[in-house]
C-alpha cells in the first residue's frame, strides 16, 4: 500500500503539473479574450440569478441550477485549500487564486452555454446535459464523451462524496467525540432524504441550504478582517508582493518564491472553483431558462462567489491573522487563524465547513448520476442514489488517502475532455452571445 500511494501521489503531482494549470489557467485567459470579457457583466449575472421564476424549458428554477452547483463548488477547498495554498505557496498564492476566479468566468460561462445549447429531454421528460453531450453532439466525438463519463462518475462518488463524508465525521469526532459510524449513519440518512427525490429536491434544499451557510461564513471572515484592521494594509501589500516576487524566509515558515505562490495559488483556486473541470454544466443544463446565454451569465456568477468572495476573505482572514508563518498547515492553519474569536472562531468554522462539505455531497450526487444516466441509460440512476448514501457511510468510518489520490488524478482526466471541446466549440459560444447578448436580445427565446 505504502508503495502504491507513493506512485499515486508522482501520478498525482504529474496530472496537476504545469502542463494542466497551464492549459487551464491558459483557457480562461484565451475564452476572456475572445468572448470579449464576459466579467464586465457581472451585475446582469447576479440580477438574473436571484430571479426564481420559471422562464423557459427545464427542470429546475436558474436560481436552484445555481444554487445546486454552489454546493458542490463551495466546499473544502473554500476552507482547507485556501490555507493549503497559503502555507505552501505563501500570501502571494491568494492573489493568484483569486484570478482564477476573476478569468475562470469566462470559462464557466462557456461550459454552461455549449451545455444549455446541446443538452437533450431524455424519455422521461427530464433534461440532460453536460461536456458528454457537447462532445458527442457538438464534435461528433462520443467515445471522448464516455471517458469524461466514466471519469465523472468516478469523482463522483470518491471526492464529492466519500472524501467529503469523511472529513465531517473526522471533525465532529475532534470536536465533540461523537463516533465517526454515528455520524455516518446520521449523514446517510439525511442524504437519502434528500437525494432520493432527484434534482428537485437537491435543488430545494440548496436554495435554503447554500444562501445561509455563505452569508454565516462570509460575516465571520469580515467579522475577523474588522477585529483586525490595523494589519489590513500591510496584509494587502504582503498578497501582491509576493505573488510577483516570492516570500522570504520567516518564523516557522520555510519561504515561498513565485513559482510556488503561482502553482499552488492556480491549482486550489481551480479546485475551489471547479472552472474548467466540466462538473457545473450538467446542473446548468437542467435550468429553465430562455436561452442559453441567460443561464450561461448566472452559472458564471457561481465562480465569482466561491472564489473572488468567498476564497478571497478566507485567504485574507489567515495571511492577516499571521498564522500562516508558525508552521500550521491545511485545517489546522484555518483553525489557528479563526481561534481569535475564541469559541465563536470554533463555531463558525464547524458550522461553515459542515454545510459546505454536506451540501457537495448533495451537488455531486446530481452530477454523478447524470454521468451515469449518459453511460447506462434512466434506469440505473435510482440505483446510483442508494449506492451513493451508502457511500456516505462508508466514506465516514474508513480511511481514504490511497482512494483520495486515485480520484485526483481522474479529476484532471475530467477537465481534458472537456477543455478540448471549450477550445474547439469556442467560435459556437461567440455566436451564440452575439445573438443574445452583444445585440440586446437577451430576452429572447431560442436554442
Amino acid at each position: 500500500m505504502p508503495g502504491l500511494e507513493k506512485i499515486l501521489t508522482v501520478l498525482s503531482n504529474y496530472a496537476w503539473g504545469w502542463p494542466m494549470l497551464g492549459l487551464l489557467f491558459g483557457t480562461h485567459i484565451y475564452l476572456t479574450i475572445r468572448l470579449k470579457f464576459p466579467q464586465r457583466y457581472i451585475g446582469k449575472m447576479i440580477k438574473i440569478s436571484l430571479s426564481g421564476k420559471r422562464e423557459g424549458e427545464g427542470d429546475i428554477s436558474q436560481f436552484g441550477a445555481l444554487t445546486t452547483a454552489l454546493a458542490a463548488t463551495i466546499g473544502t477547498g473554500n476552507i482547507v485549500g485556501v490555507a493549503t495554498a497559503a502555507a505552501a505557496g505563501g500570501p502571494g498564492a491568494v492573489l493568484w487564486m483569486w484570478l482564477t476566479g476573476v478569468f475562470g468566468i469566462s470559462t464557466k460561462y462557456t461550459e454552461a452555454l455549449l451545455s444549455l445549447k446541446y443538452r437533450i429531454k431524455t424519455a422521461d421528460g427530464m433534461m440532460a446535459g453536460g461536456p458528454m453531450y457537447v462532445l458527442e453532439r457538438g464534435l461528433k466525438m462520443r467515445w471522448l464523451g464516455i471517458l469524461f463519463a466514466l471519469f465523472t462518475a468516478f469523482t463522483a462518488l470518491v471526492i464529492g462524496n466519500a472524501v467529503q463524508a469523511n472529513s465531517i465525521s473526522s471533525m465532529v469526532y475532534s470536536n465533540y467525540g461523537i463516533p465517526h459510524w454515528v455520524v455516518g449513519l446520521i449523514m446517510a440518512a439525511i442524504t437519502a432524504a434528500v437525494v432520493i427525490g432527484g434534482i428537485k429536491s437537491i435543488a430545494k434544499v440548496c436554495e435554503g441550504l447554500v444562501p445561509f451557510m455563505a452569508i454565516f461564513y462570509v460575516l465571520g471572515c469580515v467579522l475577523l478582517l474588522v477585529i483586525g484592521y490595523k494589519t489590513l494594509p500591510d496584509t494587502f501589500k504582503l498578497i501582491f508582493s509576493s505573488a510577483f516576487t516570492g516570500t522570504a524566509a520567516m518564523g516557522g515558515f520555510i519561504g515561498a518564491g513565485m513559482k510556488e505562490a503561482v502553482r499552488f495559488g492556480i491549482a486550489r483556486g481551480l479546485f475551489s472553483n471547479e472552472s474548467g473541470l466540466g462538473s457545473a454544466p450538467i446542473v446548468a443544463a437542467a435550468a429553465q431558462t430562455k436561452n442559453p446565454v441567460r443561464q450561461a451569465l448566472v452559472s458564471a456568477s457561481g465562480t465569482f462567489w466561491d472564489t473572488v468572495v468567498v476564497c478571497a476573505l478566507t485567504g485574507l482572514v489567515i495571511v492577516n491573522s499571521g498564522e500562516w508563518v508558525n508552521g500550521h498547515n491545511g485545517a489546522d492553519l484555518t483553525s489557528a487563524a479563526f481561534s481569535r474569536l475564541q469559541w465563536a472562531g470554533k463555531l463558525i468554522l464547524s458550522v461553515g465547513l459542515l454545510t459546505f462539505v454536506f451540501s457537495t455531497i448533495l451537488g455531486w450526487c446530481y452530477y454523478g448520476e447524470k454521468a451515469m444516466e449518459y453511460l447506462f441509460g434512466s434506469k440505473v440512476v435510482k440505483f446510483y442514489r442508494w449506492v451513493w448514501v451508502g457511500m456516505v457511510f462508508v466514506g465516514s468510518v474508513v480511511s481514504l488517502q490511497l482512494i483520495w489520490s486515485f480520484a485526483d488524478i481522474t479529476n484532471a482526466f475530467m477537465a481534458l475532455p472537456n477543455l478540448v471541446s471549450l477550445l474547439a466549440l469556442s467560435g459556437v459560444a461567440v455566436a451564440v452571445t452575439r445573438k443574445y447578448l452583444w445585440e440586446g436580445r437577451l430576452e429572447e427565446e431560442g436554442d
